[in-house]
């Protein structure tokens, strides 16, 4: 029992390590300065925070003109902050509606989904040629993962070549006839001598 408690409080900073750590939404920070909002144009994703900071001495408040949620933020004095968490995609532009000039737009994009990939295998088909001339035939290959089969397609000769081969060809075979006609000869000259030996004895 003890050896099991002491491996498991081993094992514990172990596992503390490899656990992912959880995902933590962004801040983005919006200064009120000059009358103007800077920046005057970001993005986001849903669940991220926006914080308005007044840093002008005028009092400023954040209200929306289109947006898929209205949002009107209490009027901000010089130094003070509000903060909003977006919880709906869409395009929010606002204005303060004490200084409608000051003009700015918020991107709130959605959460990107988990997908899974999906792997396809190109399928290629190889035509091969039959040898009684008949119509070509296609093979598919395997759906097994094999790779595709290929096939090889001689050059087919020109008139030219054929012609430059053939005598290369008769020669060949001139050759390999020869040892033939030799041993011929020599068999006939052979059966030639014990014919006249056979014929001289036969006179005796």
């Amino acid at each position: 029992m003890t050896r099991r408690l002491l491996s498991a409080l081993l094992v514990l900073p172990f596992l503390a390590v490899l656990a992912p750590a959880p995902a933590v939404a962004a801040t983005q920070a919006v200064t009120m300065a000059q009358y103007a909002f800077a920046p005057a144009a970001i993005t986001v994703h849903v669940g991220d925070t926006v914080t308005w900071t007044n840093q002008d001495q005028a009092p400023h408040d954040v209200t929306t003109t289109s947006a898929p949620v209205p949002l009107h933020s209490p009027t901000l004095s010089t130094g003070q902050s509000w903060t909003y968490t977006f919880g709906q995609a869409g395009t929010y532009a606002y204005i303060c509606s004490i200084h409608p000039d000051m003009k700015a737009q918020i991107t709130v994009l959605a959460a990107p989904p988990t997908t899974t990939q999906q792997r396809t295998v190109p399928t290629t088909t190889a035509t091969h040629r039959s040898v009684g001339g008949g119509a070509p035939v296609q093979a598919v290959p395997p759906t097994t993962g094999a790779p595709p089969l290929t096939t090889t397609t001689m050059p087919t000769p020109t008139p030219t070549q054929a012609t430059q081969e053939m005598p290369a060809m008769a020669q060949v075979e001139q050759s390999s006839l020869d040892p033939m006609l030799l041993v011929a000869g020599l068999v006939a000259a052979v059966a030639t001598l014990c014919l006249l030996l056979i014929a001289s004895r036969a006179a005796d």
